[in-house]
Order: structure tokens, then sequence, then C-alpha cells
């Protein structure tokens, strides 16, 4: 079974996703996590995005694992990358590396192999629409501007970076019309997708109303 959620950033979707899988049993794959990771490896290597022949070595010579032992830890050629593909540098350069049509081509197909056979949520922007059009369950998560800002805000103070709420709310913002401009693979809610808005839920919330929904089918 594949469970597609897809939502902007800040949405709740990481975090939701990873439960949802827990509760059920299934494994997680968190697809923004490897566009992450593929930034992270341009950014390591210098690595000229407009160099079609540069890029698409690289896209050739990477492995994705996502470790089942250690939740939803990402490796990439064996070394665990979770910790550096949340850095500004990352974040800031992530759009323009995943609105790249050889890239988004690529992982859109390596997705497709890491959940062949097997029960899985997958997380991100295009699951529902692109990746996984035939999903058997598809949720969207959406949730205000200001929430959104102070969930990210938390996260970075948490790892010690110090940033405006206002820097954020812009930020996001940004990502979210660069998203869903896009010309590969837009963000935007499937028609057959359930929408859920994260303002004021909680993670515990968000989650058991997905659970409920999907358990409900298994039975």
């Amino acid at each position: 079974m594949v469970i597609a959620i897809d939502g902007p950033a800040g949405s709740g979707k990481s975090t939701t996703a990873k439960f949802v899988a827990e509760k059920l049993g299934f494994i997680h794959i968190n697809t923004g996590a490897m566009y992450r990771g593929i930034a992270l490896k341009c950014i390591q290597e210098d690595v000229n995005i407009e160099n079609v022949s540069q890029l698409n070595n690289l896209l050739t010579h990477t492995e994705f694992e996502f470790s089942r032992e250690s939740g939803s830890a990402l490796f990439m050629d064996g070394v665990d990358i979770s910790t550096e593909i949340t850095s500004v540098q990352v974040t800031d350069f992530v759009s323009q590396v995943s609105a790249i049509s050889e890239v988004r081509e690529k992982l859109v197909q390596y997705q497709r192999d890491m959940a062949e056979g097997i029960d899985v949520v997958l997380e991100g922007r295009d699951i529902g629409t692109v990746v996984f059009p035939n999903a058997e369950h598809k949720y969207y998560l959406v949730a205000d501007i200001n929430e959104r800002a102070n969930r990210r805000k938390k996260e970075m103070e948490a790892k010690g970076e110090v940033v405006t709420l206002e820097e954020i709310a812009f930020e996001m913002k940004e990502r979210d019309r660069k998203d869903s401009t896009r010309k590969h693979s837009p963000l935007k809610k499937a028609e057959d997708a359930v929408e859920i808005d994260t303002t004021g839920l909680s993670i515990e919330e968000q989650v058991n109303r997905i659970v409920e929904i999907v358990n409900k089918t298994i039975k």
C-alpha cells in the first residue's frame, strides 16, 4: 500500500508521515530529503547545476537509503546526511535543484523503485500528483503561514540557529511561490487528496486522522 502525504514546508508532513509509518508498520520515505541530498552533494562537489553532463554524472553515482533502525535517517552513498541537509545553505539552494527536470526524473524513478512491493508512506510535494498518482491514500497538509513559520523557527533554534519569524515567513512564501509555479512537478493538491489543515492541531491529532482513515479501508 502507498500512502502519499504532500504539502508545503512547515505543514507538518514530515513528522506526521514518520509517525503514521510507525503506527502502521510501514516504511517512511522522505522524498524532500532526497532532493536536499542532491543539493548538498552539488555544493560539496562544486557541481554547476546548469551543466547537464556534470549533473547527470552526479545523479548516476548517487545512492540513497533510509535507515529502518534509526527512524527516517537518510544515508547518501553510505553516509548519514540527515543533519547536513537541514543547513541554511542547502535550504536556500534546494528549490533551484528540485526544479531541474533531470533531477526530478531521476529521483521520481528512484522513489518508485524504493517503494516497489512494500507498504510505504511517502511525503513530499508531488507524491500524489506525479510519483504515485494511483496511490491508495492521498493527503494534502496545509497550515497558516504564521504557524508554519513558528514551527520552523523552533526547529532552527533547537539547532542553535538564530533567525526572525519575519525572515522565515518571507522565505517560506518565496519557497511556496517557486514550488507551485515551477514547470516540472509543481506543488499542488491532487484532485482526490484529503486536505487536512494542521493549524492548531497537535502531531498526534494529525497522525490519528490519517491512521483512522487508513485502518477503516484495511478492515
